[in-house]
């Protein structure tokens, strides 16, 4: 036991050095104010150099997400151990699917005690084809001694339990990432009037983040509504459920939508915008998005799924609709639209206050720091 509480090297794996640098920088904090070295373990990407200017060591491991070749995640693991060995850490922190499952199965074999992230479950899981069933008994057999693995709401938690793949006393829930409030506040008022109403919708440019149903519900709101705006925030994806750019050109030339890219910085389109979308088909952990939109003060119009309805009290902070239902999404929207300002803005101070006292980055933190209590006096 001694040793382990000496020992204050901590690996964080992800799947892109984005994602720490955009969603994790608190935790950092918390954990370097600890004490505790970080050294991230993700795959290089242009956020990488920036891991230096924030204390955190970074190892590069190249892995494939969204890939399924056996060779390839054999690979990874071997990977994983390797490193592992060599750094020898306290404990070893996971987030998304390949380092949950394989940097975890490498952490077990070298005695590491692992505290796992599971955000967002998403098609891969959720089915019944054989890559469905071999990716659940991966998670189980790479979860079975991990001393705390963290939700991000209660459906994802249950559903982990129904399948046996984790047991309760493992099991904590956790609010997403939590929100750094003073980064993400309400703007100042902008001294806008009633008037154009926009909409924005803030997501990986997917058909399974419902894109193309924010596009067509935004065409109904204009037949009433000729002058809503809709806006999607995003990165052009790769793969079979991305959405082509040639079809993004097409809806920003026939006026449906305005494009704005990719940003490292949401929060100037975020304090620009009347209301925030999320129209996902599956299940989300707890979608950043909704979450810097709420702290933003803005009202939310959220898909009824897993994660999405933690953050969207329908009828008081936003609405909620059926997935997929784009007539239903368009009744929401032109709700919002025909609000007055007053009206948004109230809804707006709702989520604002639904942020600062359930989803406040600190909360987080304390509770990985409970989680890594735990794990070291084991």
């Amino acid at each position: 036991m001694g040793s382990k509480l000496a020992n204050k090297r901590i690996v964080l794996a992800i799947n892109a050095s984005w994602n720490i640098i955009n969603f994790r920088l608190g935790l950092v904090r918390g954990l370097q104010a600890a004490g505790y070295e970080v050294i991230a373990l993700a795959p290089p990407d242009r956020f990488s150099p920036a891991l230096a200017d924030h204390g955190i060591t970074f190892i590069p491991i190249d892995l494939d997400p969204r890939g399924t070749s056996v060779t390839a995640d054999l690979d990874l693991l071997r990977r994983y151990r390797k490193v592992l060995r060599e750094v020898r850490p306290a404990a070893f922190l996971a987030y998304t699917i390949k380092p949950n499952i394989y940097g975890s199965i490498a952490a077990r074999m070298l005695d590491i005690p692992v505290i796992n992230n599971i955000a967002g479950l998403g098609d891969t899981f959720i089915g019944n084809t054989w890559l469905n069933r071999l990716v659940r008994g991966l998670y189980r057999l790479a979860l079975s001694r991990s001393p705390v693995i963290f939700f991000q709401n209660p459906d994802d938690r249950a559903l982990f339990l129904s399948r046996k793949i984790v047991r309760d006393a493992q099991t904590r829930l956790l609010p997403g990432s939590g929100v750094d409030l003073d980064r993400f506040s309400p703007p100042a008022a902008t001294g806008r009037q009633d008037g154009a109403v926009t909409f924005l919708m803030v997501a990986r440019l997917l058909r399974s983040k419902g894109v193309a149903d924010f596009v067509e519900a935004g065409r109904m709101v204009r037949t009433k509504h000729p002058h809503t705006q809709f806006q999607l925030l995003g990165l052009v994806q790769d793969g079979k459920d991305a959405i082509p750019r040639a079809e993004i050109d097409h809806w920003v030339n026939e006026g449906a939508i305005t494009f704005l890219g990719g940003a490292d910085d949401v929060r100037p389109f975020i304090a620009a915008a009347d209301c925030i979308v999320l129209p996902t088909y599956y299940p989300e952990g707890t979608p950043r998005s909704l979450l810097e939109a709420a702290a933003m003060g803005r009202p939310l119009i959220a898909s009824d799924m897993p994660g999405c309805r933690e953050i969207v009290e329908d009828g008081r902070n936003g609405f909620r609709f059926p997935a997929r239902d784009v007539c239903a999404l368009a009744e929401r929207m032109t709700t919002i639209a025909e609000m007055s300002s007053v009206e948004r803005a109230a809804m707006g101070a709702k989520s604002r206050r639904k942020v600062e006292t359930q989803f406040d980055e600190r909360i987080v933190i304390e509770r990985y720091r409970e989680a890594l209590d735990i794990a070291l006096t084991r």
